[in-house]
């Protein structure tokens, strides 16, 4: 007891503290203190070097399906979120307009070359009469060249009295008549060169038809195989829009195939983050489908840009009121597949990233 005790009875003794108790504080308190320095160690040696993002997702490389002609559809051949390979029918449309288009340009495949068969006949007929009629016109010639002569043979004649005047006048008939019909044979051979012309053009006419309904042939052929289509592209069939008896135009969506063997997982970083991230850098992937789960993954690449510049509406700062944003640069990341874990991941899952920016 105090003498403030034995002055004052109503003060009362404190009472002493326990060892335990004491023992049990210094304990806590010690290991609070090492699990701050252990926390500490961590952080230093890897936790700063650890950049986290909640803002990623899966994402996957689809395939928009569309028709490339027009026609009703006769049949379809898969069902909603069916797993499909390369190359498997997917929808077929009504052949028979496109079949019909091919004969039509066959028939006048053979139309074509019967018009070239008969221009070629017809062009060896016209060679013949340009013979004939220059072998006309070399006779004419001949005569006209044998009038004249005996014009020029008489006239002396004709002058001297040795010949008479009616003599001289069937002479120069004769003359008029030769040069007549060698002008005639001369105009006939141009008249025959000319056809020839005309006919050459003809078989050039046809030639090119026959090369048109070639194309169309080859056209109509490349159509009746477009009126099925098939996946170009292995995956599952989503957001499928095709029935039987729609009417299509070429480019009509028809269904989605989502490549799930290639999904990737796109990440998008602060500005502020970037700064040691570059690819092949290992990344640890919670998806919030599976909690506790976790995926690795590789840093494949870099946007060029953040993601504002890819925007529908990019945003114009050139102007008089400006609020600073911190942009989000994409990241894509490849993940590596457990086989084990029988997961299927799907496009558009939300996740949580960690990159570690201190290897790779």
């Amino acid at each position: 007891m105090t003498a403030h005790q034995a002055l004052d009875p109503s003060i009362k003794a404190r009472p002493k503290r326990k060892p335990g108790k004491t023992l049990a504080l210094g304990v806590l308190g010690l290991g609070a203190l090492l699990g701050a320095a252990v926390w500490g160690a961590h952080w230093w040696s890897t936790g700063r070097f650890i950049e986290s993002t909640n803002d990623a997702y899966l994402q996957a490389d689809s395939l928009s399906v569309a028709a490339k002609v027009s026609g009703t559809v006769s049949e379809v051949y898969v069902s909603d979120n069916q797993t499909v390979s390369v190359g498997q029918p997917l929808v077929r449309l009504d052949i028979r307009p496109y079949q019909a288009a091919r004969e039509k340009s066959e028939a006048a495949i053979r139309a074509a070359e019967a018009d070239i068969a008969r221009g070629e006949a017809e062009l060896a007929q016209h060679s013949a009469s340009i013979a004939q009629v220059q072998a006309q016109l070399e006779g004419e010639s001949a005569n006209e060249q044998y009038a004249a002569a005996q014009v020029q043979r008489y006239a002396p004649l004709a002058k001297s009295g040795a010949e008479t005047r009616e003599r001289m006048a069937e002479l120069r008939n004769a003359l008029r008549q030769a040069s007549a019909q060698r002008a005639a044979q001369a105009a006939a051979l141009n008249v025959a060169q000319r056809q020839l012309q005309t006919q050459r053009a003809a078989i050039e006419q046809a030639r090119a038809q026959l090369a048109s309904a070639q194309a169309s042939t080859r056209q109509s052929k490349l159509d009746e195989q477009d009126t099925v289509v098939y996946s170009t592209l292995a995956g599952r069939v989503g957001s499928r829009s095709v029935r039987v008896g729609q009417y299509l135009q070429p480019g009509t969506r028809l269904m989605t195939i989502v490549p799930l063997a290639e999904v990737y997982l796109t990440a998008n970083f602060k500005e502020t983050q970037i700064e040691r991230m570059h690819p092949g850098q290992a990344v640890a992937v919670h998806i919030d489908a599976w909690p506790g789960v976790q995926f690795e993954g590789v840093v494949e690449s870099l946007s060029p840009g953040t993601g504002s510049q890819f925007a529908l509406l990019p945003s114009n700062n050139a102007t008089g009121n400006f609020t600073k944003i911190v942009q989000r640069v994409p990241v894509r990341i490849r993940l590596n597949a457990s086989p084990e874990t029988g997961i299927e991941w799907l496009p558009g899952l939300s996740a949580t990233v960690d990159v570690d920016t201190r290897r790779g």
